[in-house]
């Protein structure tokens, strides 16, 4: 019974990693599937349409149900929450960044996505969700964890370096190399597609703390997702009219196209949605996103094996980098986990082992904002050996 225990509580401490890995595999799927679908001439103002409303019929069903009876009441401040959400997210930020994947590569928009965790950590520690005590090696393992992935990222886009030839990708690389001189216009307008992923990486940041904040007011998390789909699916079809002037912009049959639209409704909307923000109650807006470098290493595999997409030194390099610094920030959010754990569970401790010495005592428990320290105050007669004073940082125990 004991092992059972210990199994139990290890999976319970290792699921939110087990997954948001899970997704970073699905997005990196979106990202493949997406490109080939574009290259084939499909519209990314419709797929984004078709993919909020995959996305909002794959989850309505469970929200209705499952959440029929804890789902909160409707206000209109969550209302304009919901209503932000959706633009940020599938108006806003999947727009620019299918604008951006169609001018640049897989691999490509990738790497420019790896800014999301600075970004995010940034706009986290300036609405005062994250805090920073450079004091403590938590909080630098965070911060130059964060430089160092950003530095990766970086070292990607800026330094190509010789092709690495791998054995499933030397004969397609081989096929290419003749036509290679004729194919200048594949790199048309990268710095064009850098500013949109750029801008779609800062709608997506917003979106994690705006998200963080809204699961507060309304805990439902099915609900809000379905919601977020459904608002997001409407903007869109407003945005697509005034862009897309062309009836057969809007036609798709049994191909690819309808294979992105639903595989990126139904994976990497309703259900990463939903996923992010069941980790994201637990774990903060910075965990999730510190998981999205992985998703361009997958993306670089699977790239060169679907569509022959040519690795350089630089890329591997700035693979490793990002690990390193994904490890970096991990460690810390590991540190600060644990800590609050440790908190949270000497506080009952305490109450008990004054009561055991049969005395009498009050206990105040104060919340700050800005080192979020507990501290016992002890009122009575007869508290001559129990005068200690336990001072604990518990950053988000109590809340």
């Amino acid at each position: 019974m004991e092992s059972q225990g210990h199994a139990g509580n290890f999976f319970d401490r290792f699921k939110p990693y087990i997954a948001m890995i899970s997704l970073q595999f699905g997005y990196a799927g979106m990202n493949i599937i997406t490109k080939v679908s574009l290259n084939r001439g499909m519209s990314h103002y419709v797929l984004v349409v078709y993919r909020h409303a995959f996305a909002t019929i794959a989850i309505a069903p469970f929200a209705i149900i499952l959440e029929r009876k804890v789902r909160p009441k409707m206000t209109f401040a969550v209302f304009m929450q919901i209503f932000v959400l959706a633009l940020l997210g599938p108006v806003i930020d999947q727009n620019f960044y299918y604008a951006g994947l169609k001018f640049t590569s897989p691999t490509f928009s990738c790497a420019m996505s790896n800014m999301l965790p600075a970004m995010t950590f940034v706009m986290a520690v300036l609405c005062r969700m994250e805090k920073i005590d450079m004091k403590k090696v938590r909080s630098q393992a965070k911060v130059v964890g964060t430089l160092v992935t950003v530095a990766g990222a970086m070292l990607m886009t800026l330094y190509k370096g010789p092709i690495m030839e791998f054995v499933w990708s030397k004969h397609a690389h081989a096929r290419q190399s003749g036509g290679e001189a004729n194919s200048g216009s594949s790199d048309k307008d990268w710095l064009k597609g850098s500013i949109l992923l750029i801008i779609a990486t800062l709608a997506w940041a917003a979106l994690f703390i705006l998200q963080a904040i809204t699961l507060k007011r309304y805990p439902a998390h099915l609900s809000l997702t379905t919601l977020i789909c459904f608002v997001g699916t409407l903007q869109s079809i407003a945005v697509t009219f005034v862009m897309e002037h062309s009836h057969n912009a809007w036609s798709i049959g049994f191909d690819m196209n309808l294979l992105a639209a639903a595989y990126a409704g139904i994976v990497s909307s309703s259900i990463a949605y939903y996923v992010q923000g069941l980790v994201m109650r637990k774990r903060g807006p910075v965990f999730v996103t510190a998981f999205s470098p992985l998703m361009m290493i997958i993306v670089a595999i699977m790239g060169s094996f679907i569509l022959a997409e040519k690795i350089y030194l630089g890329g591997i390099l700035g693979a490793v980098l990002i690990v390193a610094g994904l490890y970096s920030v991990l460690w810390g959010k590991y540190k600060e986990y644990k800590d609050q754990n440790e908190a949270a569970e000497t506080i009952p401790q305490v109450i008990k082992g004054i009561e055991e010495n049969g005395m009498i005592a009050i206990v105040k428990l104060d919340e700050e904002d800005t080192a979020n320290d507990v501290e016992k105050q002890k009122v009575g007669a007869k508290v001559n050996n129990a005068n200690q004073r336990s001072s604990m940082t518990a950053h988000g125990a109590l809340k």
